[in-house]
């Protein structure tokens, strides 16, 4: 090698090394952290991203702020991390909504698989089907019986247009062959008051919601809608074993980021999330709130996000739901 080339090889490599070093010190980000909720404080949402902000504001010794950008179903909050900083600063507790299933009822602001970048899975659970204690409704045979009886009049709440509470209540009205009112709400911590007072029927609310109420007697628990009963709700019947065998809607939020993010610093916040959801302390109190922790790489939870755009955008489309 002459001079000249090895000139060149030198000052390439102290380039790369320069860049390395660069990346490296884009994380954690110079600024505050912000990480965006899609529903209003309260809910499940905000509960497991509150939990799981502070655990990592203190691993990577920066402030992480929990910010709620409610409305359409998550979908806003969406469309403002895809379009939002690109510099790790700001990343997205997502929602199956907004990420596989809004997309297939209107037309939205973002392209989930193009816009925003995976990084990792984060909390998954079962919404829990349950009703006003003073609506007489005692199980979910009654519930399908009112139905029928009172087709299109008996109403249950999401916590929006194309959110899981949302095409649960679809999934299931197929299944049941049964005709039911769509009452979307702002997330699960405004629906849950109007339920309380008897203003709709029904509600396929997130455990953490759910769950006070419940204990207080307030609310009838009707079925649970995973496979298997939750161990928090051990005595709650699941909606496969009360005559719709292979029934499965589980809510799941995950994490996401702008696409534009710099890959290195994509791979730091699935590396941190990880490590956060992995904590056994961090796992106990999600458990203790109905909510499984669901840790992944980046690539795991691409294909999962699509094979939920699969299964979910079939229902849009069986059940003609729109959202314009």
């Amino acid at each position: 090698m002459n001079k000249r080339h090895l000139l060149r090889a030198t000052l390439g490599f102290a380039a790369l090394a320069v860049a390395g070093l660069g990346q490296a010190q884009d994380f954690p980000p110079r600024k505050t952290v912000t990480l965006v909720v899609g529903f209003a404080p309260g809910g499940a949402a905000d509960a497991a991203a509150r939990l799981i902000a502070k655990k990592l504001g203190e691993n990577i010794g920066q402030s992480v702020v929990v910010e709620n950008k409610a409305g359409a179903g998550g979908n806003i909050a969406h469309q403002l991390v895809a379009n939002g900083p690109a510099d790790g600063s700001t990343i997205l507790f997502g929602s199956i909504g907004p990420l596989t299933i809004a997309p297939h009822m209107m037309k939205v602001g973002y392209d989930p698989f193009k816009d925003l970048a995976p990084l990792s899975g984060g909390v998954n659970f079962p919404n829990v089907l349950v009703v006003n204690a003073n609506s007489g409704i005692k199980s979910l045979a009654d519930f399908v019986a009112l139905a029928r009886k009172q087709a299109g009049s008996v109403t249950f709440a999401s916590t929006g247009p194309g959110s899981a509470s949302h095409l649960t209540g679809e999934l299931f009205g197929q299944q049941a062959k049964v005709e039911m009112t769509h009452v979307p709400y702002k997330g699960g911590s405004a629906a849950m008051p109007d339920l309380l007072a008897g203003r709709f029927t029904a509600y396929f609310a997130a455990p953490p919601t759910a769950l006070p109420h419940i204990e207080s007697g307030k609310l009838t628990p009707l079925a649970t809608t995973g496979l298997a009963r939750p161990a928090h709700l051990p005595n709650i019947p699941t909606v496969a074993e009360s005559g719709y065998p292979g029934f499965e809607a589980l809510n799941w939020y995950a994490f996401v980021a702008s696409a534009k993010t710099p890959a290195p610093v994509l791979d730091r916040w699935n590396q941190e999330i990880v490590k956060v959801l992995n904590d056994p302390a961090i796992r106990e109190q999600l458990q203790k709130h109905g909510l499984t922790p669901h840790p992944t790489s980046r690539a795991e939870l691409a294909d999962f996000m699509r094979k939920e755009s699969t299964k979910w955008g079939a229902i849009v489309r069986d059940r003609k739901i729109s959202g314009e």
